[in-house]
């Protein structure tokens, strides 16, 4: 992991499940990580833990809804360590329903953190790495969408959305600045802590018991497209449990 050492590396969404394990296997490599989500006394903690075990981190707090705190986040990295190497769009929410039961509340909650979120931050992220002529986004979308099922079709069309822009991005990119697309399938997070619908929290909930994979597998996946040299882009990892179809 030579290549990910001295790199300063932005996550949102990052106190708890992926973000969190991306943040710490990152800081485990040498990698110097900017925290931000919402919940301030966890992201404290886990950037306190990062340098009692010899690493480097910073936090703020901040909302992805907020573009102006993607700004804030990006401008933490520079002003914390000179520089921002690579942008890490993890942050994401699920309202799983039918369509008909017409949750439009949900709908938007998801439009606002899984589409507008990471937008935001490749926002915040791109005139960075234009002026620096390097830098590397990778935005965690799902292996919703890649296989369409009903009570996910909002949520799926959210992660659809960033599959396109992140391809697009890619195509219309010189190179300089890479795009990597990592769809996780069934990780053991609190990713079904906050779903209204009670079907498909249970379902959700259950898949987790029966399969889910540990984070550090998703983590390891943003290692990888990170520590490879800067003429070799990986644009898409689909990372699930064995067990899952």
């Amino acid at each position: 992991m030579e290549n990910i050492k001295g790199k300063v590396v932005a996550i949102t969404g990052a106190s708890s499940g992926m973000g969190k394990s991306i943040a710490l296997e990152l800081a485990k490599n040498g990698a110097k990580v900017v925290l931000g989500a919402r919940r301030t006394e966890l992201l404290q903690k886990l950037a306190e833990d990062i340098r009692a075990n010899g690493g480097e981190a910073s936090f703020i707090t901040m909302d992805v809804k907020n573009k102006a705190d993607l700004v804030k986040l990006v401008n933490t990295a520079i002003e914390q360590y000179g520089k921002l190497d690579v942008m890490v769009n993890n942050a994401g929410v699920s309202q799983l329903s039918r369509i008909d039961d017409l949750d439009i509340e949900g709908w938007e909650e998801m439009i606002d953190i899984n589409l507008k979120g990471v937008l935001y931050g490749m926002a915040a992220a791109i005139p960075v790495f234009k002026q620096k002529q390097t830098g590397h986004i990778v935005n965690i979308i799902s292996t919703a969408g890649l296989k369409i099922t009903p009570m996910m079709g909002v949520y799926a069309g959210t992660k659809n959305a960033i599959r396109t822009i992140s391809e697009a991005f890619r195509q219309e990119s010189d190179g300089k600045i890479r795009i990597t697309g990592i769809s996780p399938g069934f990780v053991n997070t609190d990713f079904a802590d906050n779903i209204r619908n009670e079907e498909m929290k249970i379902t959700i909930q259950q898949g987790m018991e029966q399969m889910a994979i540990d984070p550090v597998a998703i983590a390891n996946a943003v290692l990888y497209a990170i520590n490879q040299p800067g003429d070799v882009e990986i644009g898409e990892i689909v990372i699930r449990p064995s067990k899952q179809n």
